[in-house]
């Protein structure tokens, strides 16, 4: 195994229903993630969430626009995640029920394969 690398784990709780410019924040965020040249980005949709200014959030059959917790979880050096978060704040702050924004210390082992 490789000598591990000190990152950091950004991860930006929304909604399902969060857009911006028409387009799921979700989605904007990862392609940004692309286009900044970040090391990986992963989109989780959840099966159910509240949060401090919504009610408890969970699909029921009878809603047109499913609407659920989404977590956009991206991995990279601080600087760079530190960079990322200055390029789309104004997105993020612009979300009408808010989000949250979390980071934290991770220890990553690259194995195989290489970074590009």
């Amino acid at each position: 195994m490789n000598t591990p690398e000190e990152n950091l784990m950004l991860r930006i709780y929304v909604s399902s229903t969060d857009a911006v410019r028409h387009v799921p924040v979700h989605e904007a965020v990862a392609y940004a993630t692309r286009r900044y040249g970040m090391a990986g980005c992963t989109v989780y949709k959840g099966l159910m969430g509240a949060g401090r200014h919504t009610r408890l959030m969970s699909p029921t059959f009878w809603e047109i626009v499913e609407k659920v917790p989404v977590i956009i979880e991206i991995v990279d050096t601080s600087e760079r995640i530190e960079m990322f978060l200055d390029k789309i704040s104004c997105w993020l702050d612009r979300l009408p029920h808010g989000c949250l924004v979390c980071t934290q210390p991770v220890r990553v082992y690259p194995v195989g394969g290489t970074r590009s």
